[in-house]
C-alpha cells in the first residue's frame, strides 16, 4: 500500500495520496490544492488516481475538485449529505479561499459504506458533527478523521449545519471506539504531531474527555 500524506494550500490542509501499488489504482483525500504536486506524486509512484474523496464539503476541502477532475477524469465521492455543498458554495468563500467551483458529486455514499482502490478497503464512518455529511474514513490499522478529530483537537461547531453534541456522540461513538492503535490521520496539520492514534487521543485529547 501507498500512503503519502501532504500539506497544501494556505489552510493547513491535509490531503492524502493512497494506492494500491500491485494494480496501480489510487485515490486522492481532499484535494484541496497543490493538484499538481499531487499528480506529480502519483505518476512518480506509477498510480494512477480514479478517485476523488471529499471528507466533507467545506470550501477549504474541494477547492481542487475540478483541476484535479480535469486532470485525471477521476469520479468524485462525498457523503449523501454535505452533496449539495459542491455545488452550493458560495461565491464570496470561492473568491476568500482562491478556490475553483467544484463539479458535482458523481457518486454519493452514506454510512457503512465501501470505498475501494485495488484491493485497499475504506468503510465510511458517519460523523456529523463540523457539517452535517461530515465522515471518517476507516481501513485496517487508520482512520482519516477529516475535520471532526484532530491531533489534539477537533472540527470547529460553529459554521452552518453544525453541532458540538453531534460532533462529540459522533467522535465517542464512532472513533473512540476503534482499536485504540489505529493512526488518526487529521485533515489538517494543526496539532503537536502531524498523525496520532486514537489511543493517544482519547487519553490526552481534552474535547474526548
Amino acid at each position: 500500500m501507498f500512503l503519502k500524506q501532504l500539506q497544501v494550500g494556505n489552510m493547513a490542509v491535509f490531503a492524502y495520496l493512497l494506492g494500491d501499488e500491485d494494480t496501480g489504482e489510487a485515490l486522492v483525500i481532499d484535494p484541496a490544492d497543490d493538484v499538481s504536486r499531487i499528480c506529480a506524486l502519483a505518476e512518480k509512484n506509477h498510480l494512477i488516481i480514479r478517485t476523488i474523496v471529499n471528507t466533507h464539503g467545506h470550501v477549504d476541502h474541494i477547492g481542487g475538485n475540478l483541476d484535479m477532475k480535469k486532470r485525471t477524469g477521476a469520479d468524485i465521492l462525498i457523503h449523501e449529505q454535505d452533496a449539495d455543498m459542491l455545488i452550493n458554495t458560495p461565491a464570496m468563500y470561492l473568491r476568500m479561499f482562491g478556490a475553483k467551483p467544484s463539479p458535482p458529486a458523481d457518486r454519493t455514499v452514506s454510512d457503512g459504506d465501501v470505498i475501494t482502490v485495488g484491493s485497499i478497503s475504506l468503510r465510511v464512518l458517519h460523523t456529523p458533527g463540523h457539517s452535517p455529511g461530515s465522515m471518517c474514513l476507516y481501513g485496517e490499522g487508520l482512520v482519516f478523521t477529516g475535520d471532526t478529530l484532530f491531533v489534539g483537537a477537533v472540527g470547529r461547531t460553529d459554521l452552518p449545519g453544525g453541532s458540538w453534541s453531534v460532533m462529540h456522540r459522533s467522535i465517542m461513538d464512532r472513533l473512540a471506539t476503534l482499536p485504540e492503535d489505529t493512526q488518526v490521520l487529521p485533515g489538517h496539520n494543526y496539532g503537536a504531531a502531524p498523525t496520532s492514534t486514537i489511543g493517544y487521543e482519547k487519553r490526552n485529547n481534552p474535547f474526548l474527555q
